[in-house]
């Protein structure tokens, strides 16, 4: 009787560490992570160049380089009627100089970028460039295209 015991508990501890059971995977699968990587890098590539400044203005073409910069600039745009634009958004020259102060996030010390059309009146473009200097802003450029070689 000692004898049938002892072989059945024998068994069972051979079933616990035989070929029946696998051991736990310790790999990680990346090929999903990969997958959605690769989508929103297609997103990301697609969606950037619809990301600038929505008024459409045909530029002057100068020979500048371009500016590196790693913050995105309070932009204003007048375009070939003479409208305002603040970002994408029309607005009245006179409120220009309040729009801005409102606003700014870095004060005076803020980035505006003037974007003029190329048959806009030079005098509007000036005027808005000049409400901006008398109000105190004076990191203030100018945007312009690059010039293409024939």
């Amino acid at each position: 009787m000692g004898m049938s015991t002892g072989s059945a508990g024998g068994a069972r501890r051979r079933r616990g560490r035989g070929r029946g059971r696998r051991a736990p995977m310790s790999e990680i699968n990346v090929t999903p992570m990969v997958d959605v990587m690769l989508v929103l890098l297609i997103i990301f590539m697609v969606a950037a160049p619809m990301l600038t400044v929505g008024v459409p203005i045909n530029l002057p073409e100068t020979q500048a380089k371009a500016i590196n910069s790693e913050t995105q600039p309070i932009t204003i745009s007048v375009d070939a009627g003479g409208t305002v634009f603040l970002n994408d958004t029309e607005i009245p020259v006179e409120d220009v100089v309040a729009k801005l102060q409102a606003i700014a996030s870095a004060g005076y010390e803020e980035r505006i970028f003037v974007r003029g059309d190329r048959s806009a009146d030079y005098g509007t473009v000036m005027r808005v460039m000049a409400l901006i200097s008398s109000a105190g802003f004076r990191n203030i450029g100018l945007v312009t295209d690059q010039e293409r070689n024939a």
